[in-house]
């Protein structure tokens, strides 16, 4: 049985009347008690749910409430949150990072897209962290389709891609925050916080300098496809391989070929690599 695939009943003292649950590739966190025994340097003191984080100068960080105009401030923390990442690596880092600080309450878990979407229908959360690739998905496919759900949670993008462009494009499509992978652990904490606080948080990015990648809008079956057409497989061959009609693979070419707006083969080729450098 794999690492995903199994049940954990009693989790360590940092998380103390939990219960973890694999099912499907992911995990899902039973609520802890209120009482929970978990630290953190950077979250202040907290009594229930009555969180209010205070500086070293004694002076209410604004971040940790939450209030309109006319209201009494409500407290932002703890909140839930969910992780989703293909490296498990990652997920255990993220996962340990996030139970030590007590103004998270990790819910749940997962190393699959379309797990990740499902699973927020019975975990629903306020916050999530996702990689930028989560097969079969991608981080703008997940964006797209939660931006059809009113109560989709906040997402911020944690990713060690090179692409410049991609901070913008999760800007676009409604994300919430954009983290780099090279970055330390401490500044990670800092952009979850400030997002659940209700800020949006992304790298300074030079407009003029960063080209849009013209593959960003393509799913990842499109991507597939693409990569195949680079093999100078003809139509029939290409049905083989993805288990299709000819007809098809001529109706994805024709949409594949409109999003990255070229005529011909060729052309979805020489844009394909250059977008490859």
């Amino acid at each position: 049985m794999t690492m995903w695939g199994k049940t954990l009943i009693q989790e360590s003292s940092t998380r103390i009347g939990k219960q973890i649950q694999v099912v499907g590739g992911s995990r899902g966190l039973a609520q802890p008690h209120s009482g929970r025994d978990r630290s953190s340097p950077a979250a202040g003191s907290a009594l229930g749910s009555n969180f209010t984080a205070v500086s070293s100068q004694g002076r209410v960080d604004t971040s940790a409430v939450r209030s309109r105009p006319g209201e009494a401030p409500q407290p932002v923390f703890p909140v839930d949150i969910a992780i989703a990442d293909k490296n498990p690596m990652v997920l255990r880092a993220l996962e340990s990072l996030l139970t030590r600080d007590r103004r998270f309450n990790l819910v749940m878990m997962t190393s699959d897209g379309v797990q990740f979407l499902d699973s927020l229908k019975d975990h629903p959360v306020s916050l999530a962290v996702i990689g930028w690739e989560l097969p079969p998905l991608r981080a703008p496919e997940i964006l797209q389709s939660l931006g059809k759900q009113p109560s989709a949670p906040k997402i911020v993008v944690y990713s060690g891609t090179k692409n410049p462009s991609a901070p913008a494009e999760i800007l676009r499509l409604g994300g919430a925050g954009f983290v780099s992978k090279l970055s330390p652990p401490e500044r990670l904490l800092e952009v979850f916080a400030s997002v659940a606080a209700g800020d949006m948080v992304f790298p300074f990015v030079d407009i003029h300098k960063a080209k849009p990648d013209p593959l960003m809008g393509l799913t990842h079956r499109e991507r597939d496809l693409l990569a195949a057409l680079e093999t100078g497989q003809s139509n029939a061959q290409l049905a083989r391989e993805f288990g299709v009609s000819v007809n098809t693979v001529k109706f994805h070419l024709r949409n594949l070929f409109g999003k990255l707006a070229v005529r011909n083969r060729t052309q979805a080729i020489c844009l394909y690599l250059e977008a490859k450098r």
